[in-house]
């Protein structure tokens, strides 16, 4: 199944050296994951475990999937050293030994957006900064030890003096200034037994994120639009037992215990069907969560049938609703069977929860504390059946196809817009601050089929082509598509190595055009309206009914490396969008500065172009010593 599997970015789980990290990208938007830029540097990554179904019992509040990321360990032999001079940012990484049983890696990244977007004349100036460190000591024989760190930093300005045409000024009308930063220190030890392991796991993750606009960009009191503060932590703490029997049966077991703390102090001017009116509220909302589970599985026939069956139970302390364990049950059962030697069929079954973003479950008013516990929001339920088949030809060359379908339950339904609020995840910034019920239904449906090469002729290979169908209702509605609604999904990507150390590769990827709401003019027109937003209202009435064109993009890259005594130097180019595909973007609703105003209440407005994209070549250096 594909990331999403029909669904949002906020559905996905992801954990590194069993760590889990909630951040896991720039410029996220707050309660929906999701972001431009990944914060994990991929030369540290040894592996990548993708669960789209039967996930583990360990791992909760996942409704799409699960990515268990397995770092590298520092080099045992000396220190190295790797600077990196790419597109957008520079890079330093330090790997290698800290005593006779310990390593780490060490790495740093700042970006350099704001003097290139700047020189691009571009409105908006983003910029960050990350730095990643995984340190791990052999204690004796039983014992072992690592630390992790994850932090990040990302600063977006407006650059007011890119205000020429009528797109740079209407981005400059609408986009908040936003200052956010996260971080996640964790530390895993393991206990090593004569059948099994114990783990325990402890973590501190913490998010702060600040918006706020002025009207006509003038900082002043009379002129606030949005001020926008809020901070959410989490210290987290996980026992895991393993056991492993010699007869193939295998056991997992544990329980996890959380500490949630979510701060938001809210001003914000809106307009309703009445005119203006004004969000001002505090938060301050501390929960207490925790959790249960159980795993066994074992194989059979020789070892040609595995099965694996697991339990999860997940309480918290916001509202009764959600404090009874068995409202929470999450069973999961898979089966994988070696039909031949070369073919294998999986199938797998399963309940998941999740608990709706703390956005959502801290969102006030001024005259009534946790709007939505008062309206029992609920856990977030999915059911996933998926079936598949493995096909292995020849050792480098896997083949796989695996068809799915998802049913969602006590989606949370947005009582303002009157849609469900699973495709408003696709925006940017804040997502679910507002009020809600559990009452949504939605549902995801397809199949994929992928084929791997590897080490052919030193040709790698991936192709993929995903077919999906994301739909979601309201209360007795009917089934109107969601943001993730693509349909097809076509990716291939190829590496090949050639003599004296030159690399080259390419990846191209077709996107199926993505559904989008059309603007309610009437509303929008409405200078009150438009002066507190910046830009169109989308027509709620009409969600979703109009679709976008597909997009695809090619992207080729070359790399060429030199070895010298004690150091080694790469040259990579890049081209991003080689053949200049102009991807289609809605329409964008912007104040007509040219016609004439006939009407005291409303402006007139008119629409430009939404296509973009370009051709984008990069260079970049990468040194060694």
């Amino acid at each position: 199944m594909s990331l999403y599997g029909g669904g949002g970015p906020n559905e996905n789980r992801f954990y590194v050296d069993n760590i889990e990290i909630p951040y896991l990208n720039h410029f996220s938007t707050q309660g929906a994951s999701g972001g431009p830029i990944g914060i994990l540097n991929v030369d540290f990554i040894q592996s990548v475990d993708f669960l789209s179904g039967a996930f583990p019992a360990s791992r909760g509040n996942a409704l799409s999937s699960v990515l268990n990321f397995t770092f590298l360990d520092g080099n045992r032999e000396k220190l190295k050293y790797r600077a990196t001079v790419g597109a957008s940012d520079l890079g330093l990484t330090v790997d290698g030994p800290t005593g006779k049983n310990s390593s780490m890696v060490l790495s740093v990244r700042r970006s350099y957006l704001q003097f290139l977007f700047s020189a691009l004349e571009l409105p908006f100036l983003p910029n960050y900064t990350d730095l990643q460190f995984k340190y791990r000591v052999r204690l004796d024989e039983k014992n072992e030890l690592s630390i992790f760190a994850l932090g990040a930093k990302d600063d977006f300005k407006l650059n007011l003096k890119a205000n020429e045409t009528e797109y740079q000024r209407y981005l400059l009308d609408n986009i908040p200034v936003q200052e956010q930063y996260s971080y996640v220190t964790g530390l895993v030890y393991k206990h090593f037994r004569r059948k099994g392991y114990d783990t325990w796991v402890l973590s501190r993750n913490y998010l702060n994120n600040s918006q706020y606009k002025f009207s006509g960009n003038v900082e002043a009191d009379t002129t606030r639009l949005l001020d926008y503060l809020s901070g959410e932590g989490e210290i987290k703490g996980r026992y895991e037992r393993t056991i492993i029997e010699d007869k193939g049966l295998r056991l997992n077991f544990g329980f996890g215990a959380e500490y949630a703390h979510y701060r938001n102090s809210t001003f914000r001017l809106l307009y309703t069907g009445t005119g203006e009116t004004e969000l001002n509220y505090n938060t301050n909302l501390k929960l207490g969560k925790f959790s249960a589970f159980g795993q066994a599985s074992k194989a059979y026939l020789e070892e040609r049938l595995r099965l694996s069956l697991g339990i999860r139970t997940d309480i918290n302390t916001y509202s009764r609703a959600m404090s009874n364990p068995l409202k929470q049950l999450s069973p999961r059962f898979s089966a994988s069977y070696i039909l031949t030697q070369n073919l294998n069929i999986n199938f797998n079954i399963g309940r998941y929860y999740q608990l709706p973003p703390y956005t959502a479950l801290g969102y006030s008013t001024a005259g009534e504390q946790y709007v939505n516990k008062g309206n029992d929001l609920k856990y977030i339920a999915s059911d996933h059946i998926v079936a598949g088949l493995e096909l292995l030809p020849l050792e480098n060359i896997q083949i796989t196809a695996e068809g799915f379908f998802k049913f969602y339950s006590k989606y949370p339904f947005s009582v303002k817009d009157s849609v469900p609020l699973s495709s408003k995840s696709a925006d940017y910034g804040i997502f679910g601050d507002e009020e809600l019920t559990s009452i949504s239904d939605g549902r995801a449906y397809g199949f994929e089929i992928l084929a791997r090469l590897k080490d052919y002729k030193k040709i790698n290979m991936v192709l993929s082509y995903t077919f999906v169908r994301s739909e979601f209702r309201g209360s007795g509605s009917s089934w109107i598509p969601s943001s993730w609604d693509n349909r097809h999904l076509f990716n291939v990507t190829a590496t090949k190595k050639f003599n004296r150390n030159w690399d080259a590769g390419f990846k191209w990827r077709f996107v199926g055009g993505a559904p989008y709401t059309p603007f309610d003019i009437e509303k929008s027109s409405l200078r009150v309206a438009w002066d507190l937003q910046g830009q169109g209202y989308p027509d709620y009435s009409r969600f979703n009914t109009e679709r976008l064109r597909a997009f695809h993009q090619l992207d080729i890259r070359v790399d060429k490396q030199y070895f010298f005594k004690g150091w080694s130097l790469m040259l990579y180019a890049d081209v991003q969008n080689v053949y200049n595909h102009k991807a289609d973007q809605p329409a964008i609703l912007i104040k007509d500065s040219e016609a004439a105003e006939t009407d005291p209440l409303r402006y007139p407005l008119k629409y430009i172009d939404g296509e973009s994209g370009t051709v984008l070549p990069t260079i970049g250096i990468i040194i060694e010593f």
